[in-house]
């Protein structure tokens, strides 16, 4: 048999659209400093949503508020490949670095 037939029997393409169609199904949240600064992202890695809590504008801090965004983004990306990991692979290991 040869690697050709081996994909053939595996449905590689199948698997590979599934996997895509479950991505699409993710949605991710960060946040920092409480709740001041939320995040939320699709499967997509397209930003939908983001949060600063007014009190933090009222300090004029912006390093602050950089570091609450770092913070979050983050905290999102992390969220981000938990749940991709999740819906991809059944939260199955993968042999190499895919999916770490």
């Amino acid at each position: 048999m040869n690697l050709n037939d081996l994909m053939k029997q595996l449905n590689l393409g199948d698997m590979q659209q599934q996997m895509q169609e479950r991505m699409k199904e993710i949605t991710a949240t960060g946040s920092s400093g409480g709740g001041m600064v939320t995040i939320e992202m699709t499967g997509d890695m397209e930003i939908t949503k983001l949060t600063i809590d007014p009190a933090v504008l009222e300090e004029q801090d912006v390093e602050m508020l950089q570091d609450l965004v770092r913070a979050a983004v983050n905290s999102l990306l992390s969220n981000w490949k938990d749940q991709v990991k999740q819906q991809t692979m059944g939260g199955l290991p993968l042999p190499g670095s895919f999916g770490q």
